[in-house]
């Protein structure tokens, strides 16, 4: 697999395959140990060659300061949307999985989540495209405090002279000392993970720190945007309306939606029910209020903005219908986890080939294998709560 992610050109994820492999024990043991070190010594410098040529790409893109430009790098790095925002591929994982959002208007910008610390260059490259000097960063608005929205928040801003970070009150002291973040993250991922992927986190200074309330508004250059709480996917997140646009960021109350799995341009969406907050009922509560706005668009961190907003609502209100039922099913079991996995992929399954995916079996799994564990482990969590709740 290794070898073929080469062959295509995409050292980053050959990479992460023979991480993952010498990981697992799976390679760098037994007769074929030599061979795979070779092979990781070279998927190395490949990987380091490429970023280095990306650079210097970037570097060119970023003088010209022309978004269009960075769009031009992969369609990956930055695509303008429309409005004044900006969507930005904060590299973590793999292309187009984990986005940060560019507000500008009237000189004046707002960062939208932003990825791990290890997309900081790439967020202050796609602010110097739009003409803009940090000074005129007046927010980061991290949707909630999971790593993958968050974890460059603190790095970030000291980047940032004029900006403050307005977080959900929930998440707050996690910003301010990130200690309790990062051991609740090490206990999901593992600490060579959290090392490979998040990189350090930057505490935020108190003076800089806003928190949020519900219906809460800040003006972007004469630009108002609406805060909302949307408990479900966690008690610590809030989603941003952006008037001018109709649109919300939202970060994962709406779901996750890959671009891999589009079926002729048309996208298909899963709830998110990742560690350890998960509550399905107010999840519903919480889609239902962005709905109320009659939104255009959604703008979603994994990944993209997406239109047919009622279709994809739709479908994820099914899905996460579904996933309440298989939790019914299994809430009596001692340790339900490898049951829900299962029953998790098979749902997934049935819809994409409603939604008319022709992707393998094999495939899909592949790529949905990351929230396939995590949704089943946020899964066994609230049915472990409710649980405790009843007793």
């Amino acid at each position: 697999m290794a070898q073929l992610a080469l062959q295509a050109g995409n050292s980053a994820e050959a990479k992460l395959i023979v991480d993952k492999g010498f990981a697992a024990g799976a390679l760098g043991t037994g007769a074929e140990a030599d061979r795979h070190k070779r092979l990781k010594a070279l998927v190395e410098k490949k990987e380091a060659e490429d970023k280095a040529a990306f650079a210097g790409r970037l570097a060119e893109a970023t003088a010209a300061k022309d978004g269009n430009a960075l769009v031009q790098l992969g369609a990956s790095i930055v695509a303008a949307l429309g409005g004044g925002v900006f969507c930005i591929d904060t590299g973590f994982q793999r292309p187009l999985f984990d986005a940060a959002y560019l507000i500008v208007h009237e000189g004046h910008a707002a960062f939208i989540d932003t990825g791990t610390a290890f997309a900081v260059p790439r967020l202050l490259e796609a602010l110097a495209a739009t003409g803009l000097q940090p000074n005129a960063v007046d927010w980061i608005i991290p949707t909630h405090v999971h790593l993958d929205h968050a974890g460059g928040v603190g790095a970030l801003l000291s980047h940032l002279p004029s900006a403050k970070v307005l977080v959900h009150p929930r998440g707050a002291r996690h910003m301010a000392d990130p200690a309790a973040l990062w051991q609740g993250a090490t206990a999901v991922y593992g600490e060579d993970e959290m090392q490979r992927s998040y990189g350090a986190l930057t505490p935020v200074p108190l003076s800089r720190l806003q928190e949020s309330h519900d219906d809460m508004r800040v003006v972007l250059g004469g630009r108002e945007l609406r805060l909302a709480d949307t408990p479900g996917h966690a008690r610590h997140h809030h989603c941003i309306w952006d008037e001018h646009t109709r649109g919300w960021f939202t970060g994962d109350t709406f779901g996750v939606s890959y671009r891999e799995l589009d079926v002729n341009g048309q996208p298909w969406v899963l709830p998110s029910s990742t560690p350890v907050q998960f509550d399905p009922p107010r999840l519903r509560d919480s889609i239902h209020r962005l709905l109320a706005a009659q939104p255009e668009q959604m703008y979603l961190t994994h990944y993209g903005a997406l239109r047919d907003v009622p279709r994809l609502a739709v479908m994820q209100l099914e899905l996460l219908s579904h996933m309440e039922v298989l939790g019914e099913e299994h809430a009596a079991q001692a340790d339900p986890l490898a049951l829900l996995q299962q029953g998790l992929i098979q749902i997934y399954l049935r819809s994409l080939r409603q939604h008319g995916s022709t992707l393998s079996q094999d495939d899909i799994a592949e790529l949905l294998s990351v929230d396939v564990t995590l949704n089943a482990q946020g899964m066994a969590v609230w049915l472990q709560t409710r649980h405790k709740a009843s007793a």
